[in-house]
């Protein structure tokens, strides 16, 4: 292992002692575990992806009513109450 230093926020050093405790791991543990993740994660999507992805996806979900636009909020507040 490759020891390196990290400058943390106040929140993110209580946080992780926190975690650390209620999880019997160490800091580096679950940091090394972070790191995994969001490396596994991949490059984040070029913003091209994203386009072509939302672009894929448009009119794909139909609800059969016209009105969606107009009438959204009422039928939010539908949704909601079911």
């Amino acid at each position: 292992m490759v020891r390196t230093q990290v400058q943390l926020t106040h929140e993110q050093m209580t946080a992780l002692r926190k975690l650390s405790a209620s999880s019997g791991r160490s800091m580096a543990d679950l940091i090394r575990e972070a790191l995994d993740l969001l490396l596994s994660n991949g490059s984040r999507r070029s913003d091209e992806e994203l386009r072509r992805r939302a672009l894929n996806a448009a009119g794909r979900f139909r609800s059969g009513s016209r009105d969606i636009s107009s009438q959204h909020d009422r039928y939010l507040e539908e949704a909601y109450r079911e």
